[in-house]
């Protein structure tokens, strides 16, 4: 089989090849097509593979281009991890809105809806690329915001389209490590959108255990989500939530805390990565090594704003994305995977069509929910309907998404502002116009979706 990574130098592209290295199941991806508009960049990642792969008589034939129409030919799968814009623009959709009192984020907030802005268009554009040359290919997106991606490419792919994210993923393994269960008999009930969703009930052979960790004090205090939240905070919502609504439930301390670092987290990845790039120029082995290590600091910002850390300090142990037996995104990737190609039936939290899954929103809605891979595709669970807390929240961000998806289709400014003043974390139309204004003016490929 083929696999076609789009944004192929990017630092997610060695966890793909690692999992794709280990998979001994057939058919069995056996050509990686690299696609980048970096081909300095490409050749490094190429390196990198190659050093990973010694060892591997059976390792997947990689091929790298800038030309996306060979890539894309042919391949059976595909996996999107681009970044339009790139580090610099991720700093400025954290920046403008810093600036202004505001989150600044990569999804979360203003900062989401500029990087949607500008991403849309793009993944529009391939996904027609993909429709004409790999009309049978599966679309796996990682590129961020995620949610707002993969619905905008599911209207031209439909539902052959899947949004993957490994947070809900990684809490339910977590949670049934910290239990001391195995994570494989263990089922989630989970509802929400990309970075916004809720862990109700783990149920263990039948049985829901997450009230027994919700009153382990000892347990919650090494939980990641613990950590972040509190044990009381999560006593009180008797659910455990997605990471990312840390900037919901506690928006003032986290954009105190964020203005307050000496670097936001696009600033730390912009400078530890260019040193990263300039130093694999300058040597000819261990090429690996270097991204590991660059990848362990990486690690270590990761939402240290919500761990109690700052920037660039140690983060606490059991960060997946060096742990083999996790894999992350890669991990949940290859599962979709081997369960479309092999029949290898398995049930994962993924971003997919609602299809009527959560009652109160639009059936071509993309939700994030416990779904089967089969080798008829994606189905949905039931799930029980969301509190009203969950729903309105899901619902009012919906709404933005939308807005911000019309706006980036039809270069609309009046459907952007309506994406910044009605999200929640903004709660301004004058604010709204002053964060579009701000993004339109620092971010040229914000401001190119207005002109065209």
């Amino acid at each position: 089989m083929k696999l076609c990574v789009l944004g192929g130098a990017g630092f997610r592209t060695p966890f793909v090849h690692q999992a794709l290295l280990r998979d001994t199941g057939s058919p069995r991806v056996d050509e990686v097509a690299l696609h980048d508009v970096d081909a300095t960049r490409l050749q490094g990642m190429v390196r990198i593979l190659q050093e990973m792969a010694r060892g591997f008589p059976d390792a997947p034939r990689i091929t790298a281009t800038t030309q996306l129409a060979p890539a894309l030919e042919g391949s059976d799968f595909v996996f999107a991890a681009v970044r339009i814009g790139g580090l610099t623009g991720r700093c400025r959709d954290e920046r403008v809105a810093l600036d202004l009192g505001v989150l600044g984020q990569e999804t979360t907030g203003p900062g989401g809806i500029a990087y949607a802005l500008r991403t849309v268009p793009y993944a529009l554009r391939v996904a027609e690329q993909v429709r004409r040359l790999a009309p049978d290919a599966w679309f796996l997106n990682f590129t961020n915001p995620a949610g707002i991606v993969t619905e905008a490419v599911q209207s031209v792919l439909g539902d052959r389209v899947v949004g993957i994210c490994d947070t809900p993923s990684g809490a339910v393994r977590r949670i049934a490590d910290q239990l001391g269960l195995d994570h494989r008999r263990v089922h989630a009930d989970y509802v929400g959108l990309n970075h916004l969703g809720w862990l109700r009930r783990v149920l263990h052979d039948g049985t829901d255990v997450l009230p027994r960790l919700l009153q382990d004090r000892a347990a919650l205090q090494v939980l990641e989500e613990g950590l972040v939240f509190g044990a009381d905070w999560l006593r009180t919502l008797g659910s455990v939530p997605n990471e990312y609504l840390y900037y919901y439930y506690a928006n003032r301390e986290a954009v105190r805390t964020l203005r307050e670092a000496r670097e936001t987290r696009g600033e730390f990845l912009l400078r530890t990565q260019g040193a990263f790039w300039e130093e694999l120029a300058r040597t000819t082995e261990g090429a690996a090594d270097l991204w590991r290590a660059t990848v362990s600091a990486r690690s270590a910002s990761y939402m240290a704003e919500a761990k109690g850390g700052v920037q660039g300090a140690p983060e606490h142990p059991g960060q997946p994305e060096l742990d083999p037996a996790q894999q992350g995104y890669a991990g949940v990737a290859l599962g979709v995977m081997a369960a479309i190609s092999r029949d290898e039936r398995s049930t994962v939290i993924l971003n997919i069509r609602n299809h009527g899954t959560v009652a109160g929103l639009p059936d071509d809605a993309v939700v994030e929910v416990p779904t089967t891979v089969d080798a008829d595709g994606v189905h949905p669970l039931p799930t029980p309907a969301p509190d009203l807390h969950q729903l309105g929240l899901m619902q009012q961000v919906k709404a933005v998404e939308r807005h911000a998806i019309a706006a980036a289709v039809h270069g609309d400014r009046t459907e952007a502002l309506k994406a910044f003043a009605l999200h929640p974390l903004v709660g301004s139309v004058a604010l709204a116009r002053e964060l579009l204004d701000g993004y339109v003016e620092r971010i040229p490929e914000v401001a190119a979706v207005f002109e065209r």
